[in-house]
């Protein structure tokens, strides 16, 4: 495939157009997505070439191919930087893979994964001198793969990264400043000359959100964080005593309070289970610290609830489907209601900095843990 003369991938759309799970999208959506020949956000039209380029023809007389089925143990750990890299529901461990690749193919063999995912496959074959091609319908499992999969220059990506994140920090920090809890500013204290050293504020690490109950009894609104979590025991309680009339009850017992605001966004109002604020994990110096939100703290929140972003995000609505009835249910209607205004708002602000797909893919793979979805366990095991 001599890739300084391919043909234009825009003047080949036509030819696999017609091809089932040819994606429903504008020309220019595909072609900019797309970074051919290796890479096509559509079935690829240049993969015949890529096969006669690398492939071996098959020769039923002179193949002499045989390998005994594969017997091992090929159970892999997640607790992998290059699994890490990026999250998806369908994910195996790339050194799982490559036991088989290993066992089945040669070197410079090429191995085809039609149900690729985040591309392990390809990462596995790269790690073992294979050649892969790998295919999935969903554009977000392609396009990821595709990033796992490419050649990238390290450091000019970690130049540009920390670039982004320091200019996201100058312009969004004050959304993430709290003042320091009594434990924080009392050892800090202790370790300072004098109070002039001493840091004004501490940097919010993370916010957990509590779900609001109404009492089957006395009809009262509790957060179930107070009432049901058992601190000191690291567990959360099955049956708790409601706060206001000590009736005993279970979380299944209880209608989710609600509330009511004009969603500016989609320019519609909307009714939300509601939540509020009940844990602070934060750093003071060096150091992690917890604090039950201040006043200053939900005075920060409103502020920011009241204010506009200044930069495009996405307000897509949620679809009905086979896993989108819970968020529904719970008034999760647009997909820019899986995040606090916070966090949406800084996402925002990354995304309008992003260049390239590496940077987007770096992006996309911060989601899942930025989102009202990333729980929170009271044994901290997130």
């Amino acid at each position: 495939m001599k890739e300084d003369r391919i043909t234009p991938l825009k003047d080949l759309l036509d030819s696999v157009r017609n091809i089932k799970g040819f994606p429903k999208a504008k020309d220019e959506d595909i072609l900019a997505l797309s970074a051919p020949p290796h890479y096509t956000a559509c079935p690829n039209p240049y993969i015949n070439d890529f096969i006669q380029k690398y492939g071996r023809p098959y020769d039923e007389e002179k193949d002499t191919y045989h390998r005994k089925p594969y017997v091992g143990d090929v159970s892999e750990g997640k607790n992998d930087p290059v699994y890490n890299a990026h999250s998806y529901h369908t994910k195996v461990p790339y050194k799982a893979i490559m036991k088989y690749i290993k066992h089945y193919t040669d070197e410079g063999d090429i191995v085809f994964d039609g149900f690729c995912g985040t591309g392990m496959t390809g990462v596995a074959a790269q790690m073992l001198n294979r050649k892969a091609i790998l295919s999935d319908l969903s554009p977000v499992a392609t396009f990821i793969a595709y990033n796992y999969n490419t050649k990238v220059d390290v450091e000019k990506f970690k130049k540009q990264a920390e670039q982004i994140l320091e200019e996201v920090e100058k312009e969004c920090g004050w959304m993430y400043e709290t003042s320091p809890g009594k434990e924080a500013f009392e050892i800090f204290r202790k370790h300072a000359e004098n109070r002039a050293v001493l840091p004004k504020k501490g940097k919010i690490n993370y916010t957990v959100w509590s779900d609001v109950f109404i009492c089957p009894f006395c009809h009262e609104e509790h957060i179930f964080w107070k009432a049901a979590v058992d601190k000191e025991n690291g567990k959360v309680l099955k049956e708790y005593h409601c706060p206001e009339c000590n009736a005993l009850i279970r979380k299944t017992d209880c209608k989710r309070a609600q509330i009511s605001f004009f969603d500016k966004a989609i320019g519609k109002e909307v009714t939300q289970a509601k939540q509020v604020p009940v844990l602070i994990n934060y750093t003071y110096g060096k150091k992690r610290f917890e604090k039950t939100p201040d006043a200053d703290d939900l005075a920060l929140i409103e502020k920011i609830e009241k204010s506009d972003i200044p930069y495009w995000f996405p307000t897509n609505p949620i679809q009905k489907g086979d896993k989108t009835g819970e968020p529904l249910r719970i008034g999760i209607t647009h997909v820019h209601h899986f995040y606090t205004k916070r966090n949406l708002w800084v996402l925002a602000c990354v995304y309008n900095k992003l260049s390239g797909p590496l940077s987007r893919v770096w992006f996309t793979s911060a989601l899942i843990r930025t989102t009202k979805m990333y729980k929170f366990t009271i044994d901290r095991k997130m």
